[in-house]
């Protein structure tokens, strides 16, 4: 009861209330300050009871041990631990409060975001100080010490360094959601993109799904903030994906970089920066740390692991404890707890009046710990520390900076040369996977003699093996497993073939037509382009369609004939009414024939009229009428026009054929129209034969397919593409309308079109009899079509333009020198030597190959036939219409010659019956009429028809002799 009176003296009143305040400030006798002296140095005790708060078997608990049996000195602090369970407000509640009931002077222990607000409540209303590792919250409570720095400023100069305008956040609740608000508040203020995920609330088939839409929205840069075993499952979570994570930036928000499992991890090639708070390079630390392993040794069955940062924290928290309380004792303050402790569930409540002292000297507490500078500010945050920035590199973690508060980040990586870093390539054999594809990487015909290497040959055989002699490494060629490019499955997100091999280190580099995309970009690393080629279209090759028998009509379409045809028509047409409208095309026709018809029919007539010089005799009176109207029918002359319509047409045609015709236009109208005619046919002649040995000379292959678009527009013709490699992949996410409907059709083609690898397409393309085509790269449809049986042809261009390069890993060190050794390569020549002598070299096919659809060979009798069967047809027609026109006119002749038979029988009769009475007449009147009768049957001779008479003399002369016998 005297030292409670101490403690309550007003000394000890104004120690509590005033901490620092001066004792000379109050009058107080020397024998009082002798026996107040005497109070406090005697009550102060020798044994600190000191609460802890830990889960059952905690990294933390076992470290707390371990650091109270460092420390033996007096004060002894005498732990009173309870094994609770720290996210049960229940609980930890009745632990605080039995361990309050007890008399402890201050707490240790863990919380999380459950009951970290509980445990403040306690603490700030009772006055009990509570020390503790787990993650800082923002908070006034003076009462709580938190040991952990907070990690705001140093991410937010981080985020600053590399600068990070858009990521993702992944945060669990208890140590990101302080974090979070720091990072959403710098967002609103500089525009950042930030996108958060929780992931108290994500299981891990969401946590996969949620990698999968981090490579397809292309959000490769992360912050994982949470607590060491949780970090530790996401990463292991993500090895476990056999991802490539080179285009990713993780920075692990978490302050034991070097605590966290990392081994899998690793083997991705990632990009990691964390914080390292515990610097184990410093001599004590790792002496700390082997006594910590040391500890118990016996008791254990394991051997213990290093100190974790949790564990570094919670021994420099029994560490400031331990100065606190010795700072206390060295200054005699009465922080004695006796009797009945208070309620620690009393309404209203009654805090502890030493707690503020306790408070106090552990604030002011300075040490260097096992995780640097340790020091509180007011509101019991860690202070003045400072923080190792790490990175993950090929060959583990390393230092690359640190942050203080003070300079902020400082950077201080440096970076190895090249030469360094391909120092030791020379003393390593590494695995280069390729796949069978001729002529790229090909096995001799007799490689079963041959081991290694020796057994391949071909384009990418020697390209290896060019690289290594310039790179200056060994190497050893290995067959893809699976025979596959490489291509990622869209369920389980695994990679296949060669790609997969470098992603999962079972290889170190990839030689073969493997193809520069995006998505493989994103896992591997390319060389430039050693082969530029793009997407192409092959066929089976079509018979060759030889020219038909009308094939010289070819090189005009079928619509310039028919134009021509009306053409040659209207021409006539026009020539034949221009010349019959133009006066200057007719004219006068005087035939010598004609007269001398007149004169002989003159002289015939001129007896009779001698013999009747009477003018009043009838007969004489008769003839001269009709000799009068003849004179003057022949003294009008006779006009005619040659151009008729056949002559018209008979013009045109001579003008088109080029061969003329012995008649021309006179007017100046007709001669406008056979000008302009001969203008046309000038041109279409001159077109015609230009083309026309280019017809009749070329064999054309007919080729149903001559571009993509082709087609896309039929569904007759299948076509397909690898499955798995960058052909299908182009198609899969083209969004060109034309290609996207191709990608429609293939994907739901039944039969599958895709084939598993390039030589089951052509063999597929060789049998399908044209109803299968091939999408494949350039290159190898060039290929294809040098190699017998010559069967096969590459039709349109190119789809799209990509190229062929050599792959590592993502980081490999042998990414550099096999870049420069192709660039090398390709400014020697040699790449082009190296195709020469793979393609066509060595091609089965000739000179030209497949290349050219079209070859000039010799004329044959098919390319020229037409124009045979056109002569024979056009001599047959002339003797066929010959015939008509002898039948036709013989027909006509003996009609005619029966008409003037009958004519000249009817003429005989009726003279000699006209000539007896007259001569009956005359013999009366004269005494002689034998004379009289003769004469008229000549007059009846002379008036039979003109043509008939001209036609046929013969009948004529006949007709005389009958007509002179019957008058005599």
């Amino acid at each position: 009861m005297g030292l409670r009176r101490c403690s309550g003296s007003p000394v000890g009143a104004a120690t509590a209330a005033g901490g620092n305040m001066r004792l000379q400030s109050f009058p107080v006798p020397p024998l009082l300050l002798l026996l107040t002296g005497f109070c406090s140095g005697t009550s102060f005790p020798s044994n600190i009871n000191i609460g802890g708060l830990f889960p059952t078997g905690s990294h933390e608990y076992e470290v707390f041990r371990f650091a109270l049996a460092q420390h033996q000195d007096v004060p002894k602090l005498v732990p009173q631990v309870d094994m609770v369970d720290t996210g049960s407000s229940f609980a930890m509640t009745y632990a605080f409060c039995s361990q309050f009931s007890k008399g402890v002077y201050a707490i240790m222990g863990l919380y999380d975001r459950r009951t970290v607000n509980m445990l403040m409540s306690f603490c700030g209303s009772l006055h009990v100080c509570f020390v503790t590792p787990s993650f800082p919250v923002q908070t006034n409570n003076q009462f709580v010490l938190q040991l952990r720095p907070q990690l705001q400023e140093p991410l937010m100069a981080l985020l600053e360094h590399f600068y990070w305008t858009r990521f993702v956040y992944m945060y669990s609740s208890d140590s990101g959601l302080t974090v979070l608000q720091r990072i959403l508040d710098t967002a609103a203020e500089r525009s950042w993109q930030v996108t958060s995920v929780n992931l108290d609330t994500m299981t891990e088939a969401t946590f996969i799904k949620l990698l999968a839409d981090l490579d397809y929205k292309k959000d490769f840069q992360v912050i994982i903030n949470c607590e060491l075993e949780r970090l530790n499952y996401i990463l292991n979570l993500i090895a476990a994906q056999k991802r490539n994570l080179k285009n990713y930036h993780f920075i692990l928000a978490n302050l034991g970089f070097l605590d966290l499992n990392i081994t899998e991890f690793q083997k991705l090639a990632p990009n990691a920066t964390g914080f390292q708070l515990v610097n184990r390079t410093n001599p004590a630390v790792e002496k700390i740390n082997q006594e910590w392993m040391g500890f118990d040794s016996k008791d254990l069955k394991l051997t213990r692991k290093r100190l974790k940062y949790t564990g570094a924290l919670t021994y420099d928290g029994v560490n400031v404890m331990v100065k606190a309380f010795q700072n206390l004792r060295r200054q005699r303050i009465d922080i004695s707890r006796r009797g009945n402790a208070g309620e620690c569930l009393a309404n209203p409540p009654a805090p502890w009046g030493q707690g503020i002292d306790i408070q106090r000297a552990l604030q002011q507490v300075r040490l260097e710990g096992l995780t640097g500078h340790v020091q509180f500010n007011e509101r019991g945050h860690r202070t003045n520390y400072t923080l190792t920035v790490m990175e993950l590199s090929l060959k583990g973690p390393r230092k690359i900076g640190y942050w203080n508060e003070k300079r902020g980040y400082v950077n201080t990586a440096v970076y190895r040369p090249l030469t360094e870093e391909l120092f030791g390539l020379l003393n390593k054999t590494y695995v280069v996977t390729t796949i069978l594809e001729a002529p790229y990487m090909m096995l001799k015909k007799n490689h079963e003699l041959f081991v290694g290497n020796e057994k391949y040959e071909g384009y990418c055989a020697e390209l290896a093996a060019e690289i290594a002699k310039h790179v200056g490494f060994t190497y050893r060629l290995e067959l893809v497993g699976d025979g596959k490019y490489g291509a990622r499955d869209p369920e389980s997100k695994m990679w296949n073939g060669m790609v997969g091999e470098l992603v999962y280190g079972k290889a170190d580099m990839a030689v073969a037509p493997l193809t520069i995309t995006l998505v493989r970009e994103q896992v591997i690393d390319f060389t430039k382009p050693f082969m530029s080629l793009g997407i192409s279209i092959m066929i089976k090759k079509p018979t060759k369609s030889k020219p038909g028998v009308f094939s010289f009509l070819d090189p005009l379409a079928y619509e310039i004939w028919m134009c021509i045809v009306f053409a040659y028509i209207g021409v006539s047409v026009v020539l034949f009414l221009v010349s019959r409208f133009s006066p200057y095309e007719w004219q006068a026709e005087d035939s010598d024939e004609e007269d001398e018809t007149v004169l002989s029919s003159a002289s015939r007539r001129a007896p009779p009229t001698s013999s009747s010089e009477d003018p009043h005799s009838p007969g004489y009176s008769q003839t001269q009428t009709q000799n009068q109207n003849q004179q003057k029918e022949k003294e009008a002359p006779e006009h005619s026009n040659d151009f008729g319509i056949f002559n018209s047409l008979w013009f045109s045609l001579g003008a088109f054929m080029q061969q003329g015709c012995d008649i021309s236009p006179r007017s100046l109208s007709g001669r406008i129209v056979g000008g302009v005619w001969w203008f046309f046919t000038l041109i279409i002649i001159s077109s015609y034969t230009a083309n026309l040995a280019a017809f009749l000379t070329v064999e054309r292959m007919v080729s149903p397919i001559e571009s993509a678009e082709d087609l896309a527009k039929q569904t007759e013709i299948a076509y397909g593409t690898l499955d798995g490699g960058s052909t299908k992949e182009f198609f899969r996410r083209s969004k060109i309308a034309v290609f996207e409907k191709m990608w429609s059709y293939m994907r739901s083609a039944d039969p599958s079109v895709f084939v598993k690898n390039t030589n089951e397409g052509v063999i597929r393309v060789r049998k399908s009899k044209g109803k299968y085509a091939y999408l494949l790269e350039s290159s190898m449809n060039e290929y294809i079509e040098q190699r017998k049986p010559c069967d096969t042809m590459k039709v349109g261009g190119n789809l799209d333009s990509k190229g062929y390069g050599v792959a590592t890993p993502k980081g490999s060190a042998l990414r550099n020198p096999v870049n420069l050794a192709v660039l090398k390569l390709n400014e020697q020549g040699l790449l082009d030597k190296l195709k020469n002598r793979w393609w066509y070299d060595k091609g089965e096919c000739g000179i030209g190959g497949g290349d050219s659809k079209d070859k000039t060979s010799a004329l044959s009798l098919s390319n020229v036939a037409g124009v045979f069967y056109i002569l024979i047809g056009g001599l047959g027609l002339a003797m066929l219409v010959a015939l008509v026109e002898f039948c036709y006119k013989s027909r006509i002749e003996s009609r005619r010659m029966k008409e003037l038979i009958d004519a000249a029988m009817m003429s005989t009769s009726l003279g000699g019956m006209a000539g007896g009475v007259g001569g009956v007449a005359a013999g009366s009147l004269s005494g002689g009429g034998s004379g009289r009768g003769g004469e008229n049957g000549r007059v009846v001779a002379h008036d039979f028809p003109k043509a008939g008479a001209q036609g046929l003399p013969c009948m004529s002369k006949a007709a005389g002799r009958g007509l002179s016998s019957t008058g005599m």
